[in-house]
């Protein structure tokens, strides 16, 4: 065989070894290019409710004046469940950042200007049981299969140092459900999601009414270290 007939045999064997990975390319879980919102939204519900834990974090630029509620929160929320770590709270137009703890339905708090933990109720300040946001009927979670109007929109960078290619979804949540994020939630809101392509929340900015008498604002969500684990105990 000459060294064109080398070549050429050499071409179509690469081209019949790929055939097959092409037909076989996508995912079954959901994330791949032909997998529908819904099959998409599906697994990342799944992925979060399955995994032991995540860091998760919410915060807003734009809490209008005069309103009592939640600034930002961080921690760690697992599916005990349990969260570990602080909310900043706002009141009389001041913010206040307060260590929280919440497991066993019950949340504890170190308020400013007194010492050790209370039990407190969140509902005081807007908020939610904090552990209940990894809760797979009521948290973040749940959010997911009660989006309607969903739209598939193009690819965005995320994750840690915007190394992760992830897709976007909006869509209207109502107030029935967002209530169980933020209790004084009224009306529909507007939400954008994003996943990655192993089907894993990554973020979702919601947006409406969240506080009575108030304007509508943005709360930013993010999900983070998948399969965190942590032991959470009250104080």
């Amino acid at each position: 065989m000459n060294s064109r007939s080398r070549l050429a045999a050499a071409v179509l064997t690469g081209v019949l070894t790929a055939l097959p990975l092409t037909a076989c390319s996508g995912s079954d879980s959901g994330g791949g290019s032909s997998a529908t919102p819904t099959e998409v939204f599906a697994a990342a519900k799944t992925h979060l409710d399955e995994t032991s834990g995540v860091d998760l974090s919410l915060t807003t630029e734009d809490l209008p004046d005069g309103v009592t509620g939640v600034e930002k929160a961080e921690g760690v929320g697992t599916h005990d469940p349990a969260f570990d770590g602080k909310i900043t709270v706002v009141l009389s137009g001041q913010a206040f950042e307060v260590p929280i703890i919440a497991v066993d339905d019950k949340v504890y708090a170190q308020l400013p200007l007194t010492t050790g933990w209370q039990d407190v109720d969140p509902a005081e300040y807007g908020a939610p049981d904090p552990a209940q946001l990894m809760s797979t009927d009521t948290g973040f979670s749940a959010l997911l299969p009660a989006t309607t109007g969903v739209k598939k929109g193009g690819s965005v960078r995320g994750g840690a140092d915007n190394k992760e290619v992830l897709t976007e979804y909006t869509g209207t949540v109502g107030a029935d459900t967002m209530k169980n994020i933020i209790p004084t939630a009224t009306g529909d809101f507007d939400v954008t999601y994003t996943i990655t392509d192993d089907d894993e929340l990554r973020s979702a900015k919601l947006t409406g009414v969240f506080y009575q008498d108030s304007t509508s604002m943005t709360y930013e969500v993010t999900f983070e270290d998948y399969g965190t684990e942590k032991d959470i105990t009250a104080p």
